[in-house]
This record gives C-alpha cells, sequence and structure tokens, in this order.
C-alpha cells in the first residue's frame, strides 16, 4: 500500500467549514481553543467517545448529562457502586462498554492518580479503550497528531478517495489517508470536524455536496455517485433466536427479578426470569419452563435487534397474592423499576405485560 501526500487535500477548507458550523455538543470546548492552549477535559471526551460507540448524539445527551451530575470525576465514578453505574447506562445498549466504562475509571484513579495517560500507547493500556477510542482522546483532549476515524469519517474518507475496495478489508487504506490528511495543527478540531461533516453534510443518502468544503477534491463527486461509497461487502442475514420471558405481578405490585451472570451478553444487568437463549441458541417459549408453578398466561412476543442475531421473546404473566420463595432474584415494587439496571430488551418484556410499568419508556 502506497500512500504519497500529491493526493492529500488540505485541512484548511474544512477547519473553516468547522469554526462556522460545528456542533455545539455538551463534551466539546470551542473550535481553536486547544491551539490557544485551553484543554478539553479528558473524562468528558472519553465518557462521551464510550457512550457514543453505536449509538447516536441525540440518545447519548441526557445519559451524559446525568452522568456527570452524578460523578463529576473520574474518580468519583471510579469510587461508585457497580449496580449504580449499571442502572444510570440502562437503555443505551452494548453493556459491556458500562463494565468497561466502570474498570476503566478505577484503573485510571488507581494507576495513575486520577489523570488520564495522554498518549494513544497508554490510553490503549486501559480496560475498554481499543485503537479508535485512543486515537480520539489523544487528538481531542491531548491535541495528539492521531488517525481518528469512526463510521462518519470512514464515509467522508471512502468518497474523498473513491475508495472502491469494500468495508471492512479497506479500512487500513482509509486510515492511512486520514493520517495523511490530519494536520499537525488542530488535530483535535480537524477529529471532530471530519465527524461532524459526516452527520450534517456527507450523509450516507442524499449527501449535501454543493456545501462540502472538500467538494473541489473530491473523486466520488468527480467521477461517480457519492452516495456509492463507501462500498460495503454483502450482508449476512442475522439468526433469529426464540426464548421465552416471565413477568410475575404480586397483589402488591411487586415484580420477580434476578441478575444476569457477570459475563456474557448483557452481563450484570437486572433482568425477569428468562430461558436459556444466546446468540447461538434457542430458549425453551412455553410457560412449562415458568421459573415456579402459576396461571401463567400467554402476553404476546417482543422482537429485540441484537448486533448479530434478532430474538423474540415469548411473554408469559402470572398474577399471583404474595411473592413466591426462589433461589434466584427477588421482588421488586413495579414502582422502582425505573430505578433498576433494566435493558431495554426487559423493559419491552415487562412493558408487554405490564403497560404501565414505565412512565417514559427508552424502548
Amino acid at each position: 500500500m502506497t500512500i504519497t501526500t500529491l493526493d492529500t487535500p488540505s485541512a484548511k477548507p474544512l477547519l473553516d467549514w468547522y469554526d462556522r458550523h460545528h456542533r455545539d455538543l455538551p463534551w466539546r470546548i470551542s473550535p481553536g481553543m486547544a491551539a490557544r492552549g485551553v484543554k478539553s477535559d479528558p473524562y468528558r471526551v472519553w465518557l462521551s467517545e464510550v457512550m457514543l460507540q453505536q449509538t447516536t448524539v441525540q440518545a447519548v445527551k441526557p445519559y451524559f448529562e446525568k452522568f456527570l451530575e452524578r460523578w463529576p470525576e473520574v474518580t468519583d465514578l471510579a469510587a461508585a457502586e457497580n449496580d449504580e453505574v449499571m442502572a444510570a447506562w440502562a437503555g443505551l445498549g452494548y453493556y459491556a462498554r458500562a463494565r468497561n466504562l466502570k474498570k476503566c475509571a478505577e484503573a485510571v484513579a488507581k494507576e495513575y492518580g486520577g489523570v488520564f495517560p495522554d498518549t494513544e500507547e497508554g490510553l490503549k493500556s486501559l480496560p475498554g479503550i481499543g485503537d479508535y477510542t485512543a486515537a480520539a482522546i489523544a487528538a481531542i483532549a491531548f491535541n495528539r497528531q492521531a488517525a481518528v476515524m469512526d463510521g462518519n469519517v470512514e464515509r467522508v474518507i471512502s468518497r474523498l478517495y473513491a475508495i472502491e475496495a469494500p468495508l471492512p478489508a479497506a479500512k487500513p487504506l482509509m486510515k492511512a489517508k486520514v493520517a495523511l490528511l490530519t494536520p499537525s495543527g488542530r488535530p483535535g478540531d480537524f477529529a471532530q470536524a471530519m465527524m461532524d461533516l459526516g452527520a450534517t453534510i456527507c450523509t450516507p443518502k442524499r449527501p449535501a455536496c454543493s456545501l462540502c468544503p472538500f467538494r473541489d477534491a473530491c473523486q466520488a463527486l468527480k467521477s461517480s455517485d457519492p452516495e456509492l461509497f463507501p462500498v460495503k461487502a454483502a450482508k449476512k442475514g442475522k439468526p433469529v433466536r426464540h426464548g421465552a420471558a416471565f413477568i410475575a405481578v404480586t397483589g402488591e405490585g411487586e415484580i420477580l427479578l434476578r441478575r444476569r451472570a457477570e459475563s456474557g451478553l448483557l452481563g450484570g444487568m437486572t433482568e425477569v426470569p428468562t430461558t436459556a437463549w444466546t446468540a447461538r441458541l434457542d430458549g425453551e417459549t412455553s410457560a412449562a419452563a415458568a421459573p415456579f408453578a402459576a396461571g401463567w398466561q400467554a402476553s404476546g412476543t417482543v422482537i429485540h435487534v441484537f448486533t448479530h442475531f434478532e430474538l423474540r421473546l415469548s411473554i408469559w404473566r402470572a398474577a399471583i397474592p404474595s411473592p413466591v420463595d426462589t433461589n434466584d432474584g427477588w421482588w421488586e415494587p413495579v414502582t422502582n423499576l425505573e430505578a433498576q439496571a433494566l435493558p431495554t430488551v426487559m423493559k419491552k418484556a415487562i412493558a408487554a405485560a405490564i403497560p404501565f410499568a414505565f412512565k417514559t419508556s427508552r424502548a
């Protein structure tokens, strides 16, 4: 793979565009401030980047603000109870991020005295921080000349250079292009400008090419249809898995909950009793698999799409006079469900059986 600077446009038009059209986000400082010695808070940058993985900006904003209010410093988050962090994360999905978030905060507090490392290598030594997150923190928080490439940047780069190799095989070439394009001055602003460009101008459908600061250099615009890029390998269909969820409610309005194993899908999160479905195997779907004998009534089916499979849960509801002794779980008032670390799929299951369970549903 040979890349030269001859086909690398200047970053200046993009930075000029960013100065005028940047998005105001709660984890950012104003454009150009880093070059004047005003630094972004690494804790805010790290927290936002972890939350934004496979999640939209609009979905992240309230969670980010809630986390900062409860844990304003990384040392506060490190000292928090695991259950509190998981409950605050509930609804954002990809729960391994929340577990690693807590572990990373603990590592920064214990091993680095509450101060984040300022290099990509140092950042990658922390739990849950990979190549992308390390580059983003290094560039945005520490003004390092790091090549930052998320999905938005991939789209911009693939069109700017008309890269015909399909993803994911094209990623190394794309990253090399980003590295050449990233300026030594204002690398953090450049990284955020590329993200903003992809999110607002160089969109997947109907890109606003006439407004793009790279329109004169864009090879896809000159020779083809920008919407053809990035080229993606054919997707395989997602497998469908089946299981059952059991919602038992007492006369006092208590519901049976339990905690999932720390490892694996939705690890450490709260759930209603379910059958042993996994990403690879179906679970039992009938009332015969209920946690105890009762008058279980079918309450429909909920569908939830995970990254690698689709889950279809048969919902069973039982109204019982009082709590039943179980070896696994506890009885929680329905009025307290909002405070529990329930992932979205479990909220869907509960809402199917108890429509009034949640005042506001993020499902």
